[in-house]
């Protein structure tokens, strides 16, 4: 039986050790805890269908991501995971200006042709929309995407991962260096213990050049600093569970969940100096004054928490997915950026197949992982 040793606990990693499992390798985990995990900070919305970014690569792997999302939660709830942060809610795209509402319909439709997992796309007015997310601000329209979703980052990945364990992979929490001969990595080394392994995949994110360093590998991913705010609402009787995601013409979005639970953000913070998982008041402050913008009705909802995390980004904001060139028997994913949530469990879904010499569902040519490094000096 293959030996796989996948290094990191994110949605990628979690994903990649589940696929594993359930294709029958020996699988074993490791994972470090660090503060300031991208997917233990993050809640994410599932709709990559009306964005204008023009980078057909990205698109296509979120497009992806998000059709693999049914089966996926289908699976995980056959498995006995039914607290998996999922929910297809749908999403409203808010806007005050119609003509932009139309060019966003317009673009739905065209996405339509190749992605039917969008679902009804349908214009509301402004009454319409408070209907289907009462705390919005009078005078905005939208756009209602009825196959569009909301995912819980730090749930989904629990559910993976005791899935994984379930299935016979082997989670542990240690600091992992890589041990490794003449051109080929031969599996992990935690304190004074040694795991040989056939295949070693690094899913460490914001921390994976610490991990490669080691080997020479000059691994280029920087990240940026997200903080999330997370509300209460003080009406026990709202349904918020049915709410759909808010996207509003800006970088921030609004999540509802069960329990009158609402998730607003995130900022995105560049230059950070170290890993500074602070929670700021100026954060705080960008956090609030958007939201309420958008959704005055929070005012006098009771904040619970602000989680903090690192996205990490490559210097053309594509993952970077499959071997890292020099070295036999080592993979990597990283780069998801603010798509993790997104893209993570399918590309887990394909690192799998690659460590096991299977053909992927899509082409990887575009997020290969010699675009991440630099002055490759093997060992």
């Amino acid at each position: 039986m293959m030996k796989v040793i996948v290094i990191g606990a994110g949605i990628a990693g979690a994903s990649t050790a589940y696929h594993l499992a359930k294709l029958g390798t020996d699988v074993l985990i490791i994972d470090r805890q660090e503060q300031g995990q991208a997917t233990d900070a993050a809640a994410g919305i599932i709709c990559p269908w009306l964005s204008q970014r023009r980078n057909k690569a990205w698109y296509q792997l979120a497009k992806a991501g998000a059709r693999y999302y049914p089966a996926l939660i289908e699976e995980l709830e056959r498995e006995g995971e039914t607290e998996t942060g999922y929910a297809r809610v749908g999403a409203l795209n808010i806007h005050i200006d119609p003509e932009r509402i139309g060019k966003m319909e317009e673009r739905a439709y065209q996405r339509l042709e190749d992605a039917p997992e969008i679902g009804e796309i349908t214009r509301l007015d402004e009454h319409a929309t408070r209907e289907q997310f009462p705390l919005l601000v009078e005078g905005y329209a939208s756009l209602h995407i009825s196959g569009a979703a909301r995912v819980d980052g730090r749930a989904l990945r629990g559910a993976l991962l005791r899935a994984a364990v379930r299935n016979g992979a082997e989670l542990i929490h240690e600091d992992a260096k890589i041990e490794f001969l003449a051109g080929r990595v031969t599996g992990v080394i935690c304190g004074a213990t040694s795991y040989p392994a056939d295949k070693v995949i690094v899913c460490a994110g914001a921390w994976a050049g610490q991990v490669l360093k080691p080997l020479g590998v000059d691994f280029q991913v920087r990240y940026q600093k997200a903080q999330i705010m997370h509300l209460q609402l003080p009406d026990e009787k709202l349904n918020t569970g049915d709410w759909p995601v808010v996207m509003p013409p800006s970088d921030q979005y609004l999540l509802a969940f069960e329990q009158q639970k609402i998730v607003v953000g995130a900022t995105h913070e560049n230059n950070v100096e170290g890993y500074d998982t602070r929670v700021t008041p100026g954060g705080m402050h960008e956090i609030i004054s958007k939201c309420l913008t958008w959704a005055p009705g929070l005012a006098d909802s009771t904040f619970q928490e602000v989680r903090v995390g690192f996205r990490p980004f490559t210097a053309d904001f594509l993952p970077v997915i499959g071997a890292v060139p020099g070295w036999e028997g080592l993979l990597a994913v990283n780069g998801l950026g603010a798509s993790g949530l997104t893209m993570g469990p399918f590309i887990g879904s394909q690192m799998a197949k690659l460590a096991l010499g299977m053909q992927p569902d899509i082409d990887l040519t575009d997020y290969d992982v010699s675009k991440a490094i630099q002055n490759n000096t093997r060992q």
